[in-house]
This record gives C-alpha cells, structure tokens and sequence, in this order.
C-alpha cells in the first residue's frame, strides 16, 4: 500500500482487512490495534478498481493505491441505519442541560437543535457561536478517543453542507482524557470540561475528619 499526498507512506505486503463503507471511506486494518487504522481515506472520495489494484482519490487529489496479491475473503454486509449510541442516564442528562444552558460552552452560545439528525446518526448539540458560526458539540460523561473520532465524522459530513459551513467542534465531557484532549487539539476541536454538579445547581458536600 502507499499513499501520495502532503507526505509519502508506504506498507510492506502484509495481510490485511480492508474496509469498504457506505460513505465511501475506505479503511486499512491490522490485527494488533482496536479501533485506528493503519491507513485510510475519508470522504469524499471514489475507488477505482482495477485487477490487482485499488485507487482511492479523496477532492485534494491524495491518493492511496492498494495492490491485491491474494484475496481470502471478499464478503459484503448490509447494515443499515446506525441508532447510535445510547447514552446513560447522566449522559443524557448532561446532553439536556447543555441545551438549556448553552453559553456553559462558550460565551455567546446560542442552541440551534438538540440530535441533530445525519445521515451517520444524530450530533448531540448543533450551536450558534456568538460570532454566528456552526458549533457541532458532543457530549459524554468520560471523553476518550472514540468520542473524538465520532465528532470528526460529524464535522467531516456536516461541512459539505454550504448552509452550515464552516461547522467547528466541541468536545464536552466531565473527564476527559489526555489522549483525546491532544487528538482533539490536533484535529482543531476545542475540549470543554464540564462540572455536572454546578449545572444542576448542586452544591458537593465534602466531608472531612478535621
């Protein structure tokens, strides 16, 4: 496999799961991690098939060419419509008093929709800034990687839409953890930790010895 782009990588023949979805990305996988691959293309982006050789060109013109020496299994699976996650009970919670109290994300938010729907699943918030852009805002009790990697599949589909680009990213958890706050730095998402006892209005009693 190599991929031409800003930068140039290359993968030794080696045997992999390639990956195929509705949406059009194409994903290169190896069996010694859970959940990043080793290569993939986001979309959009068209796959050429030729004996032997896959092409995977995304609109900048990156290109990801993937040479079939053998193929052990070809198999096709219709999914259908992803319900989402389900939250827990103080994730859901904190998903409705964000939308009640959305300037808790940022000076000036305003609440656009609450699940806003796509065609991937429904984004927690879609929020106004106080400058008029699009804050698409996802919320979980414990931020970890996937709920990074969930947000930047949002973004990437909701910024094909000219009615709501530019769309940024917010990230709001209880806890969030240092990887995801550095993929989240990294991709351009903002983090915000969220204190679930004062947006209740609840005061923590702690107690001590002393």
């Amino acid at each position: 496999m190599d991929y031409v782009g800003r930068l140039s990588a290359h993968l030794p023949p080696a045997t992999r799961l390639l990956m195929v979805k509705a949406d059009g990305s194409v994903s290169i996988h190896a069996d010694d991690r859970a959940y990043k691959p080793l290569n993939w293309m986001s979309p959009p982006c068209r796959l050429e098939e030729a004996p032997g050789v896959w092409r995977v060109v995304n609109k900048a013109g990156e290109e990801l060419r993937i040479t079939l020496e053998e193929i052990f299994q070809d198999t096709s699976y219709e999914l259908g419509v992803d319900p989402g996650l389900r939250k827990d009970g103080v994730e859901a919670h904190l998903q409705e008093l964000l939308a009640a109290n959305p300037e808790t994300l940022g000076e000036g938010f305003t609440l656009i929709r609450r699940e806003y729907m796509t065609a991937i699943g429904p984004v927690d918030l879609l929020c106004r800034d106080a400058n008029g852009g699009t804050v698409a805002v996802e919320v979980k009790r414990r931020g970890e990687i996937d709920g990074v990697e969930q947000l930047t599949r949002y973004l990437e589909l909701l910024n094909r839409d000219p009615l709501l680009a530019p769309v940024t990213g917010v990230f709001a958890a209880q806890e969030i953890k240092p990887q995801a706050r550095v993929l989240a730095t990294d991709r351009g998402i903002r983090c915000v930790a969220v204190n679930y006892d004062r947006l209740r209005g609840i005061e923590r009693d702690e107690l001590t010895l002393f």
